[in-house]
């Protein structure tokens, strides 16, 4: 049975649309219709315990981060993510968990009984998150679920935790740009092959091992009363936590660091097309704006230019850009 879910759909100039809001608050929800207010795909909330930092990571903050590979509010964060780990990776530590958002279609909520009934509201969320995102894979070739690409993930983690991270990159632009259903196998080895993961290995955690991890990632989500994703729930030595919850703006990241480590030092970072792409093979337009510290439109000139010149290149998608550097293999 699948959590349910509260979807906001009203905006703030129309009247009529806040009181049809307000109904519906109350009426069972589906978790792919995200909130694009307040940037959580959400689910029932459970009692919250707290974080404690049990692998040494040797780093001064730890974030323990639940997501899923077809949250739409998780891709929304990703450039405000990649900045993060520019400016505080040498004392923040990052551990991926998955959030299992969506089991599978055996239900019917929130006007949402089939996955074509997705396909609009992804349009409309590229467009408040300015990063694109293509809902056309719900009519074209819909996924029965996200536990799958999840599953593989946690097979990636068993091999690299560095490189499921770009596994993870690679499985969210197959949905999100390319409309690749990405609980197919063919897609899944594609991805991993590309982050430099072992295809071979990885399917042989996937049909095993794996499964067990990404039940206890279920399971510790549940005991830290995760109510949706993304959920970034920061903790520090002393087991004091601070959580960012949703889609947040830039600051927002920074101001739960500094609340559990007020000395924290940002670390400089290149911010020239040259340094990002070498860290960022592929880059949104919102992303590259993001780390580069400019506006979209600035970005967007700049982008063109270079890939004008051959130094990226552009791949189009229905509700936006993205930009490859010149040696990203797909």
């Amino acid at each position: 049975m699948l959590h349910k879910l509260l979807l906001i759909v009203a905006t703030s100039s129309v009247l009529v649309g806040n009181a049809q809001t307000k109904n519906k608050m109350n009426q069972a929800k589906n978790p792919l219709l995200c909130d694009p207010m307040t940037g959580v795909c959400e689910v029932p909330a459970t009692t919250q315990a707290t974080v404690k930092d049990e692998n040494n990571t040797n780093k001064t903050l730890k974030i323990i981060y639940f997501t899923d590979p077809i949250c739409s509010s998780c891709w929304g964060i990703e450039p405000q993510l990649r900045r993060l780990k520019l400016e505080y990776g040498h004392d923040v530590a990052i551990e991926y968990h998955m959030g299992g958002l969506l089991p599978d279609w055996s239900y019917n909520s929130g006007g949402i009984s089939k996955p074509s009934d997705v396909a609009h509201h992804w349009d409309e969320v590229s467009r408040y998150y300015n990063m694109p995102i293509n809902g056309d894979v719900w009519l074209e070739d819909p996924l029965p679920s996200s536990y799958p690409p999840s599953i593989a993930f946690k097979a990636a983690q068993m091999q690299n935790k560095e490189k499921a991270v770009v596994f993870l990159r690679r499985m969210r632009e197959m949905v999100f740009l390319q409309k690749k259903n990405i609980t197919k196998w063919e897609h899944i080895s594609a991805a991993a092959a590309g982050a430099g993961l072992d295809v071979a290995r990885l399917k042989k955690d996937y049909e095993g091992k794996a499964k067990q991890l990404f039940a206890a990632d279920l399971e510790l989500g549940k005991k830290l009363g995760v109510r949706g994703f993304p959920t970034l729930i920061v903790s520090n030595s002393k087991g004091e936590n601070a959580t960012v919850y949703g889609f947040k703006p830039y600051a927002d990241f920074t101001a739960a660091l500094k609340r559990l480590y007020p000395t924290l030092q940002q670390r400089p970072y290149d911010h020239g097309s040259d340094g990002l792409f070498a860290k960022y093979p592929t880059l949104t337009t919102r992303e590259y704006a993001e780390l580069s510290e400019t506006s979209i439109e600035e970005a967007q000139q700049e982008l063109t230019k270079m890939a004008t010149a051959g130094t990226i290149k552009k791949q189009t998608s229905k509700n936006g850009d993205i930009w490859l550097s010149a040696t990203y293999k797909q």
